[in-house]
């Protein structure tokens, strides 16, 4: 076991601040990197100690592996803590931090190379009979024989980028004539943007849910799943809101995803936290996706149903410690949903929407928790992803953590870019959300801007006639400056401004 004195937080925003805190709460010193463009943010200003490392564009600062270690030599930093995005899954950062003699808090090397393919993450899944969507084994290049494939299995099918994420290098081809230019397409993307043209064939489930599991495991061989989100809310592939548990698993299928899962990191000789994603179909089957090896942005839905804090997990893992639970131990208490605050604009396809936050308000009260790294005053930076804030509702079951989390929303005084926050009370609204029979169409399915106008004019209209009968009913003036009024939800306000 190695005691980890200080720990350099190889990040920025709201995931830097998060690490920092667990650090603290443990005694241990943090030192922050930033670029030029992050010179005032919050991460920096918490941190005990904090270091330039670059211009603002990610190239020349947050990606850069030998500004980062050359930080830990200059601050005597012994561990790096990765946070999610940038090197988080670079098996080459991690190599190169352990070649430094630092602790890289995170997986080997080893798993992240593994998992980072997801053809060679297949494989590994193959060995322990992880269900898996029919399609190519192996990375594949020839159209003819992609061809056969398709008729095989059948319409629609994915083409994946094996190195890839976020949907880069990915295309759904609906029948036989579109297969060359699509597949065209996504050896082409895939090879611009991860340097690997490698894609490989799937079956293409049309209402799938998304359902990940999360796992721990220390350094001596022990292992276990911290259970479930649902993460089929999204936006170009790309999640938008979260929940933990889901709506819909039996314990049954609970037991037999959260098995495995802890299979699949078993597969890599896993170790730290991970997380295991899948798909479900419609008639919840359930077949292997890919591993994220590291923390997900989700995260704290996780804590939030478990009490278990990931972060702390992870730095004593690193330092050599077992597990001080296990399986039998864990369980779920309660509901969280998580919606992410993006500076996007819904009405204009979610393009991002930076500038100053001329107001910055959070929602404060019984179950709500703000994971952010902005404050009021504060400019957007155009170099990053735009996320805000994770805004995160726990409550006693699911309803009740919906109506927190509308009412939390409603609490979120944000003015200035456009902001998510009026989509995610919209799906917070939806009848399909609600009743927990959705999937990762929903956007497609029931979102439009003119359907949140419509749903906000309607929501408008009947808090007015609300308030026109309380004034009919009172007929007592009121004093100079006093409202009588039923307050609406400050999306629809800060909206128009």
């Amino acid at each position: 076991m190695r005691k980890i004195h200080k720990i350099l937080v190889a990040n920025r925003g709201e995931i830097a601040l998060r690490v920092m805190r667990s650090a603290r709460e443990m005694g241990i010193p943090t030192v922050a990197v930033y670029s030029e463009a992050d010179r005032r943010s919050l991460h920096v200003r918490y941190a005990d100690e904090a270091i330039c490392i670059g211009p603002a564009p990610s190239a020349e600062s947050y990606l850069r592996i030998d500004k980062i270690i050359g930080a830990c030599r200059l601050t005597g930093a012994d561990a790096v803590h990765p946070g999610y995005g940038f090197l988080s899954e670079n098996a080459t950062f991690a190599r190169k931090v352990q070649e430094a003699g630092i602790v890289f808090i995170g997986p080997s090397p080893e798993s992240i190379e593994v998992m980072g393919s997801k053809l060679a993450a297949k494989a590994a899944a193959a060995r322990y009979n992880i269900p898996m969507v029919p399609g190519t084994p192996a990375a594949i290049a020839d159209f003819e024989e992609a061809r056969l494939v398709c008729r095989q299995i059948g319409y629609p099918v994915l083409i994946k980028a094996s190195a890839g994420g976020g949907g880069k290098g990915m295309r759904v081809i609906g029948q036989e004539d579109e297969l060359p230019e699509g597949m065209q397409r996504a050896i082409s993307e895939a090879a611009s943007a991860f340097g690997d043209g490698s894609v490989f064939i799937e079956k293409y489930i049309t209402s799938p849910r998304h359902i990940e599991i999360q796992v721990l495991g220390d350094q001596h061989g022990n292992l276990v799943y911290l259970f479930e989100r649902e993460c089929s809310v999204q936006r170009r592939h790309q999640k938008v809101i979260e929940e933990a548990p889901s709506a819909i698993l039996t314990p049954e299928i609970r037991a037999a995803m959260g098995k495995s899962a802890v299979d699949v990191a078993r597969a890599c000789g896993y170790y730290g936290a991970g997380t295991v994603e899948f798909i479900l179909d419609e008639e919840k089957n359930y077949y292997f996706l890919e591993m994220n090896t590291r923390l997900q942005v989700e995260h704290p839905v996780t804590e939030m149903i478990t009490g278990v804090d990931l972060v702390k997990e992870q730095i004593k893992i690193a330092a050599g410690e077992k597990l001080s639970f296990r399986q039998e131990n864990l369980s779920i208490t309660g509901h969280a949903v998580e919606v992410r605050v993006y500076a996007e604009d819904p009405r204009n396809n979610f393009l991002p929407d930076t500038g100053r936050l001329q107001t910055y308000r959070r929602p404060q009260g019984p179950g709500i928790r703000v994971d952010d790294g902005f404050e009021q005053g504060m400019d957007i930076p155009i170099y990053y992803d735009p996320m805000l804030a994770k805004l995160i509702a726990w409550g006693k079951d699911r309803a009740e953590a919906i109506e927190r989390m509308k009412r939390a929303i409603d609490e979120y005084d944000i003015t200035g870019p456009e902001t998510t926050l009026s989509f995610c009370r919209f799906v917070m609204e939806h009848e399909a959300f609600r009743s927990g029979n959705f999937d990762t169409n929903f956007i497609s399915r029931y979102y439009t801007p003119e359907v949140q106008e419509r749903a906000a004019t309607e929501e408008e209209m009947d808090i007015a006639a609300a308030l026109a009968v309380m004034l009919s009913r009172n007929d007592t003036p009121q004093p100079a400056g006093q409202v009588t009024s039923s307050q609406g939800s400050k999306w629809k306000v800060t909206r128009r401004k």
